[in-house]
């Protein structure tokens, strides 16, 4: 009997499993390496973002942007940096944004057909991010990063949800009249869970930025003043600061320490 074409067949069932399985953890790897989630605010529109999952229980960290930008180019290089850390994070694309600042591209801001939210527009989106955390199983504690006008509106969602909130770091937080309807410095005020409040020395010779660092101050709050940051959560990012980010980094590590 000749056993060759019994072989072959089972050779080439060998060979098509084996490819079968190659596929199947191909899939299984662009799966993991796909963070994208979306959820919808109260006004329906799509907010899209990105989840770094470590632990249901471990703390989470939502994360937003400046005006003009979009969370995977502001945060390229700090995101890796906090995942080392052992937070869950939730970044998100809010609708006031775009590809402005550092590239990139802003998904929500893509599928809205006609923008004309204004900065202070942009808080349901952050409570639909919030929200989404506390629906998909996240126990740990929860601590908002704002960056510019959404530090802002980071300090408005804390003091609003202080029962659901455990703590926030506010990079350069906007206020004036592009902020009209939900300026900062009440929610400075009100806030009793852990704040730290960061600028750059180069925002410090203005008059409202002295007045909101020194109304921290005075309410119990951390503030931090980085001698060569840059506006917003950029002061983490050694390619847009001159020279060094680290002790920038050190304040803000030693900050979240007290979550984990």
């Amino acid at each position: 009997m000749n056993k060759r074409p019994l072989l072959s067949f089972i050779l080439l069932i060998l060979i098509c499993s084996c490819k079968e399985k190659d596929v199947e953890r191909k899939i299984i790897a662009e799966a993991k390496a796909n963070n994208e989630v979306y959820f919808y605010a109260n006004d329906s529109i799509k907010v899209y973002g990105d989840l770094y999952e470590k632990d249901k229980y471990a703390p989470t960290l939502l994360i937003c942007h400046q005006g003009g930008s979009n969370s995977r180019a502001e945060y390229k290089s700090i995101i890796p940096e906090l995942e080392k850390e052992g937070f869950n994070i939730l970044t998100i694309d809010q609708r006031v944004g775009g590809q402005y600042y550092y590239g990139g591209y802003n998904r929500t801001v893509a599928e809205i057909s006609k923008n004309e939210f204004g900065y202070c527009d942009a808080y349901p989106d952050m409570v639909a991010a919030l929200d989404y955390i506390n629906a998909n199983g996240f126990t740990g504690k929860t601590i908002l990063w704002g960056s510019s006008y959404s530090a802002t509106l980071a300090l408005k969602l804390a003091d609003n949800n202080q029962d659901l909130i455990d703590g926030v770091l506010a990079f350069s937080p906007a206020s004036g009249q592009p902020m009209e309807g939900c300026q900062p410095n009440a929610h400075i005020e009100a806030l009793k869970i852990p704040l730290l409040l960061m600028k750059p020395a180069s925002e410090m010779q203005s008059e409202r930025s002295q007045n909101q660092i020194e109304l921290a101050k005075e309410n119990g709050h951390q503030t931090y003043i980085a001698d060569n940051g840059v506006h917003g959560s950029s002061m983490l990012d050694e390619d847009r600061v001159d020279g060094s980010s680290a002790q920038t980094w050190k304040v803000v590590k030693t900050f979240l320490a007290q979550f984990k």
